[in-house]
């Protein structure tokens, strides 16, 4: 091996009109959500521990270092051998900072050269992988993209571009928003490492990760736990237990089994977190997401481990919470119809499900009292995320945890009924309602994703109660061949409807509000994209169509007594439409509006008396 330089480096450092390549067998970009959201909540709340209002923005030199880890650079093409996950995917974080800033008016050159630069009369991004460009320049211009027809990494970029919007925190508002990104570009740190070799940076990568494998924090808790049993043969008993539960946990996926830890510890034990304001401490909830096997040790008499009985005791437990635990994800990957709510909820990627439905179970539950208390928990979680996305509440991770930790708490091994109550109290203390919040409800940026599920769940409702299969797993499936899409009955034409709408911005809030949206597949949205409502309604009312964008034809409401049977059940104000303008989508918001608090009225008590025994 050659000469090896390592260099400290800022993100600025590394980035600023700095081009790199990524070789053609490396260049797959595979982050999912879960990396991307520890990555934006590592940095955003190491930024908070330092960030006051009362600061400006010269004090960000006085704030502390994060550091991000090394990267490994191979020869003069500036070769990412190691680090193109983490450096595109910060990528990705610059953009949605860049686009933020600007639609504030603020420029910051900075974080403009990190993102792209100019390189013999040609302007590239600076992470340059030729078939991503295209998601990258309509990113960072702000401009809508179909990943559909390219690879996984484009997909993947996309993506984790949408989890970034979702996930980022309320808390860094505009104020604070350009200290973030110079801290960040500041006060974020890597090691640099360059081989004059590509042959030389791998070396150096295998040695990096193969050598000296430490040993996970779920190994070590065993190894603490297993210790402390004082019995050969049922150290042994315990130790295969535990074995077989890890297995069960790896066949998930990769770090379930921390997860699982991290969920059961946190649902079962955790009582305090760390306040979110400058220096505040990591507390229970903080402490089990790092090294939970020594917050166990720290903490073992708070959690009664004094015998060998109890070390034992809490063995056992963790190994039917882990049995819970595993039923939990697999219902949230394959839909469940005695526990749909599980289904929907990671749908929408919330990711405290599993602490919040294994507080309130208890050791000595068994059968159909767990199924309940997993469905009255998923259930408000529902209520919970609806109520907020038309509130315009944000349920990104690092907004709720406090919330939700708090919750964890209150219903934690409270019985069925005793969950349905306080469940209920829950809604009501909310102080929001999606009933309150609806005439303000529209389509945009923030609630899209959410709208789109809230159609499939409406539409699926009514193909339901008109006694027709439903369908809500096609609407919401966007891998699918002919993935579905929120359809404007009124086409994106104001020069159509000038005399209507006094201006665009009128007609753009009136165009999306819920009573002008409908799900169709995306080639039939793509067919009628362009049309106006007349020549609309036969696809609507065809085969092309659903129950939902049938209702708008009259003929639906001929030689059709299922639909007649659940308009007279239930008496959701149906209607065919003729024409269809302002007074026309006010008049359907209302009905979209009654068949959501149809779906998400609480029902707790209905839920506790139910028999789920699975």
């Amino acid at each position: 091996m050659r000469k090896i330089s390592g260099t400290e480096k800022t993100f600025k450092q590394l980035l600023q009109n700095t081009k790199y390549s990524i070789h053609y067998y490396q260049r797959e970009y595979a982050w999912q959500y879960k990396q991307v959201q520890e990555l934006i909540d590592d940095l955003t709340d190491e930024f908070l521990n330092w960030y006051d209002p009362e600061h400006e923005r010269t004090d960000v030199a006085n704030y502390g270092v994060y550091f991000m880890g090394s990267v490994v650079l191979a020869g003069r093409e500036n070769a990412i051998i190691d680090g193109q996950q983490r450096l595109s995917s910060l990528s990705l974080l610059l953009i949605y900072l860049r686009r933020r800033l600007l639609g504030m008016g603020v420029t910051i050159a900075t974080v403009d050269q990190m993102i792209y630069s100019e390189a013999f009369g040609s302007a590239s991004f600076n992470i340059f992988v030729e078939d991503r460009e295209p998601c990258l320049r309509a990113l960072n211009d702000g401009k809508d993209f179909d990943p559909e027809g390219y690879g996984e990494s484009v997909k993947n970029l996309y993506a984790r571009y949408q989890d970034i919007c979702d996930l980022f925190p309320e808390e860094i508002d505009d104020k604070a928003l350009p200290y973030f990104a110079d801290w960040l570009t500041e006060k974020v740190y890597f090691i640099e490492i360059v081989t004059e070799t590509e042959q030389d940076a791998h070396k150096v990568f295998v040695s990096m990760n193969d050598r000296g494998l430490s040993l996970t924090s779920a190994e070590m808790l065993k190894g603490y736990l297993l210790s402390e049993v004082a019995d050969d043969k049922r150290r042994e008993k315990l130790n295969d237990a535990w074995k077989a539960k890890m297995l069960a946990l790896k066949e998930l996926g990769k770090s379930e089994e921390e997860d699982c830890i991290k969920a059961w510890l946190r649902a079962k034990y955790a009582e305090t977190i760390r306040e979110n304001k400058k220096g505040a401490k990591p507390e229970d909830f903080d402490l089990i997401g790092g090294s939970f096997h020594k917050w166990v040790r720290d903490e073992h008499a708070r959690l009664g481990l004094n015998s060998s009985d109890d070390f034992e005791r809490f063995i056992e437990e963790f190994c039917k919470f882990a049995d819970i635990y595993i039923r939990i994800k697999r219902r949230e990957w394959t839909f469940d119809e005695k526990q749909p709510y599980l289904y929907y909820n990671a749908a929408l990627s919330f990711t405290l499900q599993s602490q919040l439905c294994l507080a309130p179970i208890r050791t000595e539950d068994v059968g159909d009292t767990i199924e309940r208390k997993i469905l009255l928990v998923s259930r408000f979680i529902d209520i919970l995320i609806y109520t907020r996305a038309v509130n315009y509440r944000s349920m990104d991770y690092s907004t709720i945890k406090y919330a939700m930790f708090q919750l964890t708490k209150r219903i934690r091994g409270l019985d069925v009924d005793q969950l349905a109550a306080q469940l209920g109290k829950e809604v009501a203390d909310l102080g929001m309602s999606i009933e309150d919040a609806w005439g303000d409800f529209r389509l945009n940026f923030y609630t899209k994703k959410y709208i789109r599920h809230m159609l499939a769940r409406i539409t699926d409702y009514v193909e339901r109660g008109c006694d027709q299969p439903g369908h809500y797993l096609d609407y919401v499936a966007i891998k699918s061949k002919r993935p579905f899409e929120v359809e404007h009955i009124i086409t994106d034409h104001f020069e159509w409807y000038q005399d209507e709408y006094g201006s665009r911005e009128e007609f753009d809030a009136t165009r999306n509000r819920p009573g002008n949206l409908l799900l169709l597949d995306k080639s039939t949205n793509a067919s009628i994209n362009d049309d106006r409502y007349p020549q609309k309604l036969p696809v609507y009312g065809s085969e092309k169509g659903n129950a939902l964008s049938a209702a708008l034809v009259a003929a639906s409401y001929q030689h059709n007594p299922r639909f007649l049977k659940f308009m007279g059940e239930t008496g959701f104000a149906f209607k065919p439409y003729d024409t269809f303008s302002r007074d026309e989508i006010a008049e359907r918001s209302l009905l979209v509006e009654s068949l959501a608090l149809a779906l998400w009225t609480p029902d707790f008590d209905k839920l506790a008396a139910s028999g789920l025994e699975a």
